[in-house]
């Protein structure tokens, strides 16, 4: 089975009861840029919802987030994998990735610029094979900005890791997209009443504000 086309949806304008309370800091934080690879942004309809902002509120965040000095990640699958790399992934996704570079690359719009970390991602959690909370540790953050996509694969899985490692997690509700509205509303509310604060990008950009500031 592979990636879904994806239809057009309304980007959500509201946000499920987060149960917490956490407040994101910029001296605290990692901003991830999840899977945002031209294989899986192909998948939505150019110029339509949920796509157009998507694009525009990460694309927001990384450069709120590093203007602040948070630092940011992105995750990337490789193309080209064989089936012992897949995994059981090839059962539920078939070959994933193809071999043409350009399907692996993250888009053009938010490719990494210098001084922000790339890692190659193999599972649904950027946490898995990827030394991300390693990285974490080593800069001492607690803090987990999550954007991309699939807010209820990768994002999601994602999220409920970096909880479960005692990290922050922070799903951008209005930076994140899905196979459907329906997926997407299921991962946030998923989140703000399992493991992580849902936000929007501009509630999550004027706090980080806000800390910095002492306010």
């Amino acid at each position: 089975m592979a990636i879904p086309q994806i239809q057009p949806y309304p980007m959500p304008d509201d946000l499920p009861a987060n149960r917490v309370e956490w407040r994101p800091d910029a001296r605290r934080a990692v901003l991830l840029v999840h899977d945002m690879q031209n294989h899986f942004v192909r998948a939505f309809t150019p110029g339509q919802s949920p796509l157009v902002e998507l694009m525009s509120n990460v694309l927001a965040l990384r450069e709120h987030c590093a203007a602040l000095g948070v630092p940011v990640v992105y995750s990337a699958q490789p193309g080209g994998q064989s089936a012992e790399q897949r995994g059981l992934l090839l059962d539920f996704w078939g070959d994933g990735i193809g071999p043409d570079p350009h399907d692996a690359r993250i888009v053009d719009e938010l490719a990494p610029r210098e001084g922000d970390v790339l890692l190659t991602k193999w599972r649904y959690s950027a946490y898995q094979r990827t030394g991300l909370a390693e990285l974490m540790g080593s800069l001492g953050r607690d803090q987990l900005i999550v954007c991309g996509i699939y807010a209820h694969i990768g994002v999601l899985m994602t999220a409920c890791e970096a909880f479960m490692r005692d990290v922050q997690p922070f799903v951008v509700a209005d930076a994140v997209a899905d196979f459907s509205a329906e997926h997407h509303r299921m991962a946030l509310d998923y989140a703000a009443q399992r493991c992580a604060v849902t936000v929007t990008t501009r509630q999550l950009s004027r706090a980080l504000t806000r800390e910095v500031a002492g306010v």
